[in-house]
């Protein structure tokens, strides 16, 4: 099943919009004659008779009436979770006395059991085409459904996509009302927002939320250590600056190249700087082979050896966190830690941090495959995708991301030198 680009390597199981046939000279698309009528209803927001009391990120609808069980659909990763967020924290401001379950993935059952979130219970997603990937069990399916109908949900919230599996999904656990977003194919909900693939994906959750009576609280993530956590003693003697590093991601295209990365750790450490790179197992590899290359005692690898109240009390405590775009940056930003973000130009629309003071993002501007030349930009079901899994991000410069890093860190290396 093919799964579009959705943003470069986004998590599999979200769906995302439907590429219409035909291309203007510009290269964009334009929908043929017979197809108008279906590019007008994706174009077509659904308001289920309801007024508009005010603007957020979109109309702000009215409330539902008598909302005391919210269950909201996000599956993914760890970035896709901090992209919902914003959103819960909204419905939880509009509906203070309601119970928010989020119908998500088992990483999110651990990281929000290591921060204080908006979140009231986890309840972990069956597989099922297009919502979790794996292996389906229709027995499995049905009790999962039977369970979360007798929880008699007032309002289910679909924040997975463009609705063509969500959708479906998101209607079998017979809520009173059900809001989300939805492309020209998927099944109708009675408050819809447009899914148009390119939008950052935390607004586009708060314009979902919108359509709820839910006016934004945060525009991005907030989140904080929860209380029981433990923090572990920091690296090296507290006075350096800490620049925590993720040197991966899970579509290759994302990944800035590992010797970019050894020498920025380098030049880190010749600065002053503490330098951890994190990783779970799957990227210990990667990052004992930085950690090598930069050839320094202050830079160490703790892939692989974090659960997530680790990873939650080490990127609390950093100065700088570098990244991909990945989970772990989003997590860190999250934190209130300053990040510097390497990212390919489309997942900047979709996933970028949108301030500067805190947060940098390095663009690659690459829009085709350097090896065959396909078009990357384009999304949706029909959009093909090469074999081929070059980086798109190796012509950013260290330098450039170096001088990120030390004008992040720089009041605390001041300090240390004094």
């Amino acid at each position: 099943m093919p799964v579009g680009y959705r943003f470069i390597g986004a998590a599999a199981g979200t769906q995302t919009g439907i590429r219409l046939r035909g291309q203007g000279r510009d290269g964009h698309a334009f929908p043929s004659p017979g197809r108008k009528g279906q590019f007008l209803e994706q174009l077509t927001a659904e308001l289920g008779g309801a007024g508009q009391i005010g603007v957020g990120v979109g109309p702000v609808l009215e409330k539902f009436d008598a909302v005391s069980r919210i269950a909201v659909l996000r599956g993914g990763g760890l970035g896709d979770l901090m992209f919902a967020i914003p959103a819960m924290a909204a419905l939880k401001a509009a509906y203070p006395a309601a119970h928010l379950t989020l119908l998500g993935t088992p990483i999110h059952e651990a990281v929000l059991g290591a921060v204080e979130s908006p979140v009231d219970e986890v309840v972990v997603l069956p597989f099922a085409e297009g919502v979790r990937p794996g292996e389906e069990d229709a027995g499995e399916l049905d009790r999962f459904f039977a369970g979360m109908r007798g929880r008699a949900f007032d309002l289910a919230v679909q924040l997975h996509g463009g609705g063509r599996f969500s959708n479906p999904f998101l209607l079998r656990l017979g809520a009173s009302h059900t809001v989300g977003t939805r492309t020209a194919d998927a099944a109708l909900l009675e408050r819809s927002v447009p899914y148009l693939y390119y939008q950052h994906e935390p607004v586009r959750a708060l314009e979902v939320a919108g359509f709820a009576g839910a006016f934004p609280v945060d525009l991005e993530a907030r989140l904080a250590p929860a209380g029981q956590a433990s923090f572990p003693p920091r690296p090296g003697d507290g006075a350096q600056p800490l620049v925590v590093i993720h040197p991966g991601a899970t579509d290759p295209r994302r990944r800035w190249p590992a010797a970019k990365f050894a020498e920025l750790a380098a030049a880190c450490a010749a600065d002053g700087s503490r330098v951890v790179l994190i990783g779970d197992g799957s990227e210990q590899g990667l990052a004992a082979e930085i950690a090598d290359s930069a050839a320094s005692t202050a830079v160490s690898s703790l892939a692989g050896a974090l659960d997530m109240a680790g990873l939650v009390a080490l990127l609390a405590g950093a100065d700088v966190m570098v990244a991909n775009d990945s989970g772990p940056r989003h997590l860190a930003q999250a934190l209130g830690v300053p990040t510097v973000g390497i990212f390919w130009v489309g997942n900047v629309i979709n996933a970028g941090a949108l301030g500067r003071s805190l947060h940098r993002v390095h663009a690659s501007w690459v829009t085709a495959c350097p090896t065959c030349g396909v078009d990357v930009t384009q999304v949706g079901w029909t959009a093909a995708r090469c074999v081929h899994d070059d980086s798109l991000v190796a012509g950013v410069a260290v330098s450039d991301v170096y001088g990120d890093v030390w004008s992040l860190t720089a009041g605390k290396s001041a300090k240390q030198d004094a």
